[in-house]
């Protein structure tokens, strides 16, 4: 469990957010969504401590250091992928932030990296260069080197980027069964069928938190309206109302 309590965070001549306060647990799907430049991102990162906050502080329950215990995937990253390394190379590597660099990795982050591999469809590649992969499959090797930290939770920043939909669809059944196993995962994504059809739970975010409610609760029209800037009559808050109320009719 993750706990944010007041946090603030600023950039010079704009503020992003202020006194967000919120809990994010274990074996929970949750859904943060928003406009562009609601501050979703910047959310996820200032939880990881990437950005300085102006306020507030984030815990964990156990109060160990918050990125041994999640697992981030940014919608931007500095992998360099014209690097001469394999899939299951890049994905290995991803374990040197939980051990001494000049100690190897051990069989069991081996085998790990290994098995992440397999959950994201990617262990039929695990020799092919980085290089040579397509920007789909790019995007599960981020995953996978979150997967590989065996983490508790899973930060995920859009992460159907350049994603077909088989593939999507994969990746959505994956992340439900992790949360299954007690995982907690936290989406923020631009696709509102997604999340009302997957999430146990949305966060509507906007220059903070706008609303907070399990997915089939979320049936008020007024959070909605003020996240997105919609009236009551837009075609997409029909849309939004109708993929409510099939997804948990």
């Amino acid at each position: 469990m993750i706990t944010i309590r007041d946090l603030a965070v600023s950039y010079p001549g704009r503020e992003v957010f202020q006194g967000v306060d919120v809990t994010l647990n274990g074996g929970e799907f949750t859904g943060l969504l928003g406009p562009n430049g609601a501050g979703k991102t910047t959310l996820m990162r200032a939880m990881l401590r990437l950005v300085p906050a102006d306020a507030g502080t984030v815990e964990t329950t156990d109060s160990r250091p918050i990125r041994d215990v999640v697992g981030y995937v940014p919608q931007r990253h500095n992998v360099a992928w014209d690097f001469p390394i394999d899939v299951y190379t890049a994905t290995l590597n991803a374990t040197l932030g939980k051990r001494p660099w000049f100690r190897r990795a051990g069989e069991r982050d081996r085998m790990w990296a290994q098995r992440a591999l397999e959950m994201v469809n990617l262990a039929d590649l695990a020799d092919r260069p980085i290089s040579d992969l397509s920007g789909g499959q790019r995007q599960r090797v981020l995953i996978a080197r979150a997967l590989v930290r065996r983490p508790r939770m899973l930060l995920l920043d859009e992460p159907f980027t350049g994603l077909d939909i088989p593939t999507t669809e994969h990746l959505l059944g994956l992340f439900r069964e992790l949360v299954d196993k007690g995982l907690g995962v936290v989406m923020s994504t631009h696709n509102i069928v997604e999340a009302v059809e997957s999430c146990d739970r949305l966060i509507l975010f906007k220059g903070g938190i706008v609303a907070d409610s399990p997915t089939r609760l979320l049936n008020d029209d007024t959070p909605w309206m003020h996240t997105f800037s919609v009236g009551p009559d837009s075609p997409w808050l029909r849309g939004v109302r109708a993929h409510l109320e099939a997804a948990h009719a």
